[in-house]
């Protein structure tokens, strides 16, 4: 199933499942809310009606967590001059660092803005402690994320979070694609474009830590619960690791795009 939070010309918006070429309704205001509940399988596969006019918005307005993991790819830890890890490198943002999969991305012009192409997980059920196989039967689905990045308030200190938690610059959507439809172990190609020029190509069976590892090992400190979202890293590429280092300008138009999902496309507004 292809699952979003759409929004119509009223401005209402709609949990939704893709139905051929059309969404279809589902009963809650957005995924955040019908993900917490238990039958929500049931209820997708039992949709409303057609929603005309309906456009995919950020699928995930209230995730409790949204946890992301750096330097996941061999690839890209190798272009930041470090060496594999024994267990996945995590940081937190907060929801209102989500922003919908064609929204603008605003920032001072002053700040080294750099971009992070990311498959990202979206929790399902209820994990505390769980296993690998526990965690991959959580999975509700799979979306885009681009971890935009601020690179120089990033170096200020050893911890990342002053760089990678501003509000509204991480697009995510448009739609969250369900595990029968999409195996990221498999291989799933993910990719990044600055103004049609890509600067990211990768693939998510490269990945040093899958997706079912991540929410396992996560899982041990804190509880994931439906709705939560993941990140699960990004490929080798990053502006900050070009010779010389290279930052997105204002009007720049960046690209995300992971087969099978769709892709995010927003634009860099500087001021």
């Amino acid at each position: 199933m292809r699952l979003a939070t759409v929004a119509t010309p009223d401005g209402a918006t709609y949990a939704a499942v893709r139905c051929g070429d059309a969404w279809r309704a589902l009963p809650a205001p957005d995924l955040s809310t019908l993900l917490t509940r238990d039958a929500w399988r049931d209820l997708a596969a039992d949709p409303g009606a057609e929603l005309s006019g309906a456009t995919p918005v950020n699928p995930l307005p209230r995730p409790g967590k949204v946890i992301c993991a750096g330097l996941n790819y061999a690839e890209h830890i190798t272009e930041m001059g470090r060496d594999l890890p024994s267990h996945p490198t995590l940081f937190a943002k907060f929801a209102d660092t989500l922003t919908g999969p064609h929204d603008a991305i605003h920032a001072p012009a002053a700040v080294e803005l750099d971009w992070e192409a990311e498959l990202a997980v979206v929790v399902g059920t209820e994990l505390r402690g769980a296993t690998e196989d526990d965690a991959r039967r959580s999975i509700a689905g799979y979306t885009i994320a681009n971890d935009i990045s601020v690179r120089d308030w990033q170096r200020r200190t050893l911890q990342w979070l002053q760089g990678k938690a501003w509000d509204a610059t991480t697009p995510i959507g448009p739609v969250v694609v369900t595990p029968d439809e999409l195996d990221p172990e498999a291989g799933v190609e993910v990719t990044c474009e600055v103004n049609g020029a890509t600067v990211q190509r990768g693939n998510t069976r490269t990945l040093v830590f899958g997706a079912a590892t991540l929410l396992a090992y996560i899982s041990q400190f804190t509880t994931l619960r439906a709705g939560d979202l993941v990140l699960t890293g990004t490929p080798g590429g990053v502006g900050m690791g070009m010779e010389p280092p290279r930052f997105l300008a204002d009007g720049d138009v960046v690209r995300t795009a992971i087969a099978g999902i769709g892709a995010l496309e927003n634009t860099i507004h500087l001021t």
